[in-house]
């Protein structure tokens, strides 16, 4: 995934700052945008087929949300950019789809980069696409790369049907919402993480094999890939939670407080399975380990009783001529006594000291 993203990304090399190209992978085919306005008296929501109408929501005294799916039309994106007054290097990273976590502050409004974690409906892989969001004094600006569904519907559903405060509280209160959706789907993710760790755990301790190994090291890339798109949210929360700006109110500090914790939890959720998974691994390692030194006593063991069988076989094997026992009536029957009861013995006593 690193390698695919600077494969990318090398393709922008030589390009002067701010020169817009999308870099990623195109999720969707037709892009999106739908805008929702509203107040405390009530609620208005249009799906913008002309991208000159975001010049009329610009100037109204509601809050708007402009939610946008899908990055590869860099046309359009520069029009909705020039309306909302975006810097080119904003624009330029909107259209990079492989950034950290981040928040700029560019003084009318911030920049926010985020990672939307979705599970797979088919293969049950993690899936992430990159989320921007553009924090103005009245407007906010949700920007996702397109792929099926997200976990805003119930931000949608709250504005819509005026349930909870969210009507009446401003634009950062909105980008809380946003942010705090996107916190607690990583609950749900790691929910599903950690049942496919305790399989994980099961599956080791009775019947470890080479997909078990497997597994491990897809769970412990799917760790990583989590730890590095959770961990800069920290941050991000943490400069919001400060009030750097003057676009987040002293009320909406308080609720950024509370992703704060939420995301501290998740943080150490996944520096907890990674621990666990790193012992899985050891685990799995000593079991291996273990198994082949069982098989190698066993082999070992055979062996041994063997070795005094063979000298006896090797010695009559000889044929010399002034051996007396060759010419013995009860010679056959005798080496065979002495060899099984010489084989039974050596059992007896591993037997006794537990070496077999």
């Amino acid at each position: 995934m690193a390698r695919h993203a600077l494969k990318k990304r090398s393709k922008k090399a030589g390009f002067p700052p701010g020169t817009l190209m999308h870099i990623g992978d195109q999720i969707t085919d037709v892009m999106k945008a739908v805008a929702l306005d509203y107040d405390a008296q009530g609620c208005g929501e249009t799906i913008l087929s002309d991208y000159a109408q975001c010049m009329a929501l610009r100037g109204k005294p509601t809050v708007t949300w402009v939610d946008i799916e899908g990055v590869h039309d860099i046309q359009a994106l520069e029009k909705i950019g020039h309306c909302f007054g975006l810097h080119p290097l904003v624009m330029e990273d909107i259209l990079n789809t492989d950034q950290r976590p981040k928040i700029e502050d560019y003084g009318d409004y911030l920049y926010i980069v985020l990672r939307m974690l979705t599970n797979g409906s088919e293969s049950g892989e993690i899936r992430s696409e990159q989320v921007s969001l553009i924090l103005g004094e009245n407007f906010v600006l949700s920007i996702q790369e397109g792929a099926r569904g997200d976990v805003f519907e119930p931000v949608r559903n709250r504005i819509r049907n005026a349930k909870g405060q969210i009507r009446r509280l401003g634009a950062d209160y909105l980008a809380y919402s946003l942010i705090d959706a996107v916190v607690d789907n990583y609950f749900i993710i790691l929910e599903t993480i950690g049942e496919r760790v305790e399989l994980l755990e099961e599956t080791l301790i009775s019947d470890p094999g080479p997909e078990t190994l497997h597994l491990i090291h897809n769970l412990k890339r799917e760790m990583i890939y989590l730890r590095k798109s959770v961990w800069p949210l920290r941050e991000v929360v943490s400069g919001m939670q400060r009030r750097d700006s003057t676009l987040i109110r002293e009320g909406t500090g308080y609720y950024l407080r509370d992703v704060y914790d939420h995301t501290i939890q998740v943080i150490d959720t996944i520096e907890t399975f990674r621990d666990m998974l790193s012992g899985m691994l050891d685990i799995y390692l000593s079991s291996i380990s273990n198994r082949t030194n069982a098989v190698m006593k066993v082999l070992t063991v055979i062996a041994t009783i063997f070795i005094p069988l063979t000298w006896i076989v090797g010695i009559y094997g000889m044929n010399f001529k002034n051996m007396p026992e060759l010419e013995w009536h009860y010679g056959y029957l005798a080496s065979w006594v002495v060899m099984i009861l010489l084989a039974s013995g050596m059992v007896i006593y591993f037997k006794k000291k537990k070496w077999w």
